[in-house]
């Protein structure tokens, strides 16, 4: 593991969300008996989505004990996703080479039940990080799919025009998640398809024998519808055959987000 990461997570306790903290979160509030840090903030900026239909039966293995897909008008999604990781902190401090990077990852959307209200989350298959310790620390404390890549980004923003662009590298090829778009970020229509898609907070994840949760916290954010898209990826050995079919038709909706700062708290393990 990175000399920084580990001595981040030796200063500040090491347990990557231990039971004895005491920590709990109730109602989509977080509360502790101890004056607990985030485990992870940053500013997550630029999410180009891109969002696709997809048969429930394709999702239903991977989905998390004690969760549920989460539909919308009867339909399940996936997305795969962009985006900017900037002024990362782990546990309140800052890594060196380390705190900016990009990350693009497949996701679909699930809810859970916590006494009277649902937890409407999201499961990853896969993610992508262009550093190994970021992999590392994330497969460790999260049990995350994270893979180490190599990366870039070209975000250009001017005069009302809005390029995004996330690429990497497998086995020597290049894959790529692009959109386009202009004129202001809109704010997203309550109870419309990009609330469904931006509004889960919450992340599930099985890992050494148990399942667990965590809440991602972040105001809500503006989008840009985008104009064009481009998405090129060998799905099969990226995410696997079950999911070719669905990301090589056309996509219900692509928008670029135009993100925040957010925090990532400690995970809570509850099977």
């Amino acid at each position: 593991m990175d000399r920084a990461l580990r001595r981040a997570m030796l200063n500040n306790g090491g347990n990557g969300g231990s039971s004895r903290l005491n920590f709990s979160i109730e109602q989509g509030t977080a509360r502790s008996t101890l004056m607990l840090k985030p485990f992870l903030t940053a500013n997550w900026r630029y999410l180009a989505l891109l969002n696709f239909v997809i048969d429930p039966a394709i999702l239903e293995p991977l989905v998390p004990p004690g969760t549920e897909l989460d539909f919308e008008n009867g339909e399940t999604f996936v997305s795969v996703v962009g985006f900017l990781f900037l002024d990362t902190r782990l546990l309140g401090l800052p890594i060196p080479l380390h705190r900016d990077f990009e990350e693009v990852n497949l996701r679909f959307y699930v809810r859970k039940k916590s006494a009277d209200t649902w937890r409407r989350g999201v499961v990853f298959v896969r993610e992508l990080v262009p550093r190994r310790a970021i992999a590392l620390v994330a497969r460790a404390f999260y049990g995350e799919p994270y893979l180490a890549v190599p990366m870039s980004h070209n975000i250009e923003h001017a005069d009302g025009k809005l390029d995004v662009a996330y690429s990497w590298k497998r086995d020597r090829k290049s894959e790529l998640l692009k959109m386009t778009a202009s004129a202001e970020p809109q704010i997203i229509p309550a109870g419309s398809h990009a609330e469904f898609i931006t509004e889960h907070y919450w992340g599930y994840t099985c890992f050494r024998g148990g399942c667990s949760e965590y809440r991602v916290e972040h105001p809500r954010w503006k989008i840009w519808n985008a104009e064009s898209y481009q998405f090129h990826a060998d799905v099969a050995s990226l995410y696997g055959k079950q999911f070719v079919e669905s990301l090589n038709a056309s996509p219900r909706s692509a928008f670029i987000a135009e993100g925040s700062s957010i925090q990532v708290l400690l995970r809570e393990q509850w099977a």
